[in-house]
């Protein structure tokens, strides 16, 4: 594939070759200066848009939810503010020709996998949210003194933001989509689905608990003192697993270090360090994912070999309140294939596109993944993965929203393609679920996942 790369992707790309021998300078004053000003975003994001004005200029006029929005359902469903917009046009596998160099490899095989129901419904795109000060402030600060340690397997950084709003090499990008601004605190009841080639369905639920320090809106610290998150997740389907628990931490750094998690088995009544949780261990229902799957990737980098490819302008999964929406029920959303076209929103975007190449020596599932890193947010929203044969095997998509409460961008139901199988799992779903997410709502504490409240909370 080819890409188009732009004034400052043709710097980073070059600059990519140096991922496995990571520079840990940071940028100069001068280039940190251009945050915030006229060509650059806080973020770091090109602030103007693209040539023909498909990709606007970034506005960044919302903070929190847009006027006028009747918001009523507090740490619920938050409403589409673009609910009343139509598709420009629909790319199908009969005219994906006309817009192939600004599809992934993954959508266009899902086009030819599926060629007669997957479709993309094309929205106006958007760049209308923005991040609180707070967070800007500490972006500008990271751009000067965020580095690179242990060879690239950790980061010292400030936290709230991504670190390196000016990424140099694949490995600082990386970082940037582990630590992008996100939720604090996120509780909710996540339903699961595995749909089949057959239209069978196969049906997942967890209570998920999470508690990200490194994301607390009320505290800066560094990395380095403050873990990344804390999580707790009780299978309550399939029947057989119910009550099944994991509980444990993820480090911001991975050397001489590792995701702790402490497993709950009601079969035993006893609770069980895992010796590795994380990398390719299969997870959720149908296991069409890995447990570094989730946000497409995520965990120690070491197996990996990273690298920019540059920036591309994609059309890609975005402002997707529509599948929140409690009036859509999940035998409307569940269609064999794919998700309901009729419920996605597709909006062309620039992104930043990371790969990463298995290491000679190390083992996984996937000898390469492509991921695709939306320009404003650091968030990832696709990722092509491939076999150890190199073919590619696994599309993932996360629809992303702005979440208004927690003024920042969350992640809502992600889609795991299997092309091999002709399966996917969707995740994530909240729909049918009477009390939606509670996202930065607090109430949780470094106590609640421990090993002893594993034992506590089994079932």
């Amino acid at each position: 594939m080819k890409f188009k790369l732009t004034c400052i992707a043709a710097l980073t790309a070059a600059a990519g070759i140096l991922a496995a021998h990571p520079a840990v300078a940071a940028v100069s004053a001068e280039e940190a200066a251009q945050l915030g000003g006229d060509k650059l975003t806080c973020t770091g994001a090109e602030r103007a848009g693209n040539a023909d004005g498909s990709i606007p200029a970034f506005s960044g006029k919302w903070l929190g939810a847009p006027p006028g929005l009747d918001v009523k359902n507090a740490h619920g469903h938050d409403p589409d503010p673009y609910a009343n917009e139509k598709p420009l046009f629909t790319i199908t596998a009969q005219n994906m020709a006309q817009y192939a160099d600004k599809l992934s490899d993954g959508q266009k095989a899902l086009f030819k996998r599926y060629p007669d129901t997957f479709r993309m419904p094309v929205y106006t795109s958007h760049r209308d949210f923005r991040y609180a000060d707070w967070v800007c402030d500490t972006l500008k600060k990271n751009a000067m003194t965020a580095k690179l340690i242990h060879d690239g397997v950790g980061v010292s950084a400030i936290t709230g933001s991504v670190p390196f709003p000016i990424p140099q090499n694949g490995l600082e990008l990386q970082w940037n989509l582990q630590l992008p601004t996100r939720a604090w605190t996120e509780v909710a009841t996540y339903d699961q689905a595995a749909v089949y080639g057959n239209g069978n369905l196969a049906w997942g639920r967890v209570s998920y608990n999470i508690l990200a320090p490194v994301n607390d809106p009320d505290k800066r610290g560094s990395t380095t003192d403050t873990l990344g998150s804390y999580f707790n997740v009780i299978t309550l389907l399939p029947e057989r697993d119910k009550g099944s628990l994991d509980i444990g931490w993820t480090p911001n750094d991975y050397d001489h270090n590792y995701t702790h998690t402490w497993g709950y088995s009601p079969g035993t009544r006893r609770v069980r360090e895992a010796p590795e949780f994380g990398f390719d261990l299969p997870q959720g229902a149908g296991g069409f994912r890995t447990v570094d799957d989730d946000r497409l990737f995520n965990g120690s980098p070491e197996r990996y070999d990273w690298k920019i490819i540059g920036k591309k302008e994609i059309y890609i999964p975005w402002d997707g309140y529509r599948l929140n929406d409690p009036k859509v029920k999940y035998k409307d959303l569940l269609t064999k294939g794919s998700i309901n076209p009729d419920y996605m929103r597709y909006e062309l975007h620039r992104v930043w596109v990371l790969q990463a190449t298995l290491k000679p020596g190390y083992r996984h599932l996937y000898s390469k993944r492509m991921i695709y890193m939306e320009e404003d947010s650091w968030h990832g929203v696709m990722a092509d993965t491939y076999d150890n044969r190199g073919q590619l095997w696994r599309v993932g998509m996360i629809n992303y929203f702005y979440a208004y409460e927690m003024q920042s961008y969350h992640a809502g139901v992600a889609v795991y393609h299997d092309l091999v199988d002709g399966a996917y799992i969707a995740d994530r779903m909240v729909n049918e679920q009477p009390d939606g997410e509670k996202l930065n709502a607090g109430g949780l504490t470094a106590a609640d996942f421990t090993p002893d409240s594993a034992r506590r909370g089994g079932h």
